[in-house]
């Protein structure tokens, strides 16, 4: 065989395994890994520690668990400050996370690589930049999202909102809910929509935030989280918090947001909690 065919075929050989790694090796990978079962000790884990697992249809159920079943196969998960991430961990973070996506695609989460879980709230030194004047504050954080692909929690704050039913912070929904927002290429709390759907969202969250930031200014009670009134992002943020623990409370108070949320997510919960 003469130096030509062999180069011919090693270079054949090579696109062809380049071809399949790009088109071909994630659906493999992930197929692979489903047709592993799925463990009853993590279904526990979901039965404890995401509430509304326990709401799901049978079909959600079997879809839920599947995306964390590959959640938990891709993502990174790394303890800070000394904290142990084990399975319950693990599995309830997955589990509050693809709940964002469960009727939607997993594919949503492809960019995400590693999540960091802190035992309590910490705190992260930001640059402030006043004119030519540049200074160092201390922030206390819960959590945080990154275009890069890591999510940042606070465990304690995960098990005092997150697991708890009804309650009105979940951090968990709220940094995965950044990573929704990303996808465009910017946290401008629009997600990626197309046509009278993007212009249809852009008209009710102008008109809804405009109205959180008016109550508040008058000290009037404010029918959402006061974080929501920061910027667009975290308004998208904390509404997929209150969309998914509240759902009653946000649909009486803005029924508008409500359905616009819910043909994003495309799910129900106010419907699901009444069973």
């Amino acid at each position: 065989m003469s130096s030509a065919t062999v180069f011919a075929v090693f270079a054949a050989a090579f696109i062809a395994l380049a071809v399949f790694y790009l088109f071909f090796y994630r659906t493999w990978r992930r197929d692979r890994e489903l047709k592993q079962p799925f463990p009853e000790v993590w279904r526990k884990h979901l039965q404890s520690a995401v509430p509304l697992y326990c709401q799901l249809p049978t079909q959600l159920k079997k879809t839920l668990e599947k995306q964390v079943q590959l959640f938990l196969a891709e993502k990174d998960f790394y303890g800070c400050d000394g904290f142990e991430v084990n399975d319950r961990v693990r599995v309830a973070i997955a589990g509050h996370a693809c709940l964002l996506t469960v009727m939607r695609s997993y594919a949503d989460y492809d960019e995400v690589r590693s999540i960091l879980v802190y035992p309590d709230v910490y705190r992260v030194q930001t640059p402030e930049r006043d004119g030519m004047v540049v200074s160092i504050s201390n922030q206390v954080r819960a959590g945080e999202a990154s275009s890069m692909g890591q999510v940042v929690l606070a465990w304690a704050e995960c098990e005092s909102g997150a697991m708890q039913a009804k309650s009105t912070h979940n951090v968990i929904l709220h940094e995965f809910a950044h990573q929704l927002d990303y996808l465009d290429g910017s946290a401008d709390g629009a997600p990626p929509l197309s046509g009278e759907h993007a212009e249809e969202w852009q008209q009710t969250m102008t008109i809804a935030y405009d109205n959180l930031r008016h109550s508040l200014k008058h000290q009037r009670k404010s029918w959402l989280d006061p974080y929501g009134a920061t910027k667009p992002a975290e308004f998208f943020a904390v509404l997929t918090e209150t969309f998914y623990q509240q759902p009653q409370h946000l649909k009486e108070q803005q029924p508008a947001v409500y359905n616009l949320l819910r043909d994003f997510y495309r799910i129900d919960p106010e419907e699901l909690a009444r069973g």
